[in-house]
């Protein structure tokens, strides 16, 4: 049996030009005010073309559906979360305990501020998530954790790294936009963020004194 094809995610055509960057810098704002208000199911790309006030051709000149016009705005997302992930993770200077417990803060903080637009990327993620390009994306996080996992557990076996880090980043997620889809004050943010370093923290420590 053929398995179905996904759909066609990547932009037509970068722009080249000053005008066509402004172009598409509308078309992705307008996207995500749209997807902010209509949600993922009245998401279409005449509501985007109509909001950036452009022709629909216009938008299809750089997007082929509105898969793609999602998967850019979930891309950006995910790469200003890897810049996160690297910026902090890779911060050799620091021992990973506390880099680890600056991770959380941030993401959590993160979570809070951007809960409505990643709520509503979650809801669009069957539209482009098993395609080729979302895999890649996914992947260079996952790189990174696993970098780190081997400073944080050097004398651990490389499978209690893998699970160690796949625990932390999905607990991360699904915890905090749980957290995240009620409004929290700074004080909250923090406590909570505290809590949750705190039990990453004695999980690896607990880690490494089980390690040979």
């Amino acid at each position: 049996m053929t398995a179905p094809s996904s759909p066609r995610i990547s932009s037509r055509k970068q722009p080249q030009q000053a005008r066509s960057t402004e172009l598409v810098s509308a078309i992705l704002e307008a996207a995500a005010q749209v997807l902010a208000r209509e949600g993922a199911s009245r998401f279409t790309t005449a509501r985007v073309a109509e909001k950036a006030g452009v022709s629909v051709g216009s938008v299809y000149q750089y997007f082929p559906n509105k898969a793609a016009i999602l998967f850019r705005l979930q891309s950006d997302e995910w790469r200003t979360t890897t810049g996160l992930l690297r910026d902090i993770l890779q911060d050799q200077a620091r021992p990973p305990a506390r880099r680890l417990r600056a991770l959380v803060h941030a993401f959590v903080r993160s979570e809070c501020e951007e809960a409505g637009m990643r709520t509503a990327l979650s809801d669009a993620a069957p539209l482009y998530r098993d395609a080729p390009e979302a895999r890649e994306a996914k992947a260079a996080g996952a790189g990174i954790v696993h970098a780190f996992m081997t400073d944080a557990l050097p004398g651990a076996p490389e499978a209690t790294r893998t699970m160690a880090g796949d625990l932390i980043t999905s607990t991360l997620a699904q915890v905090g936009k749980g957290f995240s889809e009620v409004p929290r004050d700074e004080a909250e943010i923090t406590a909570f963020a505290e809590a949750m370093a705190d039990m990453f923290e004695a999980y690896l420590e607990r880690l490494s004194q089980a390690s040979p």
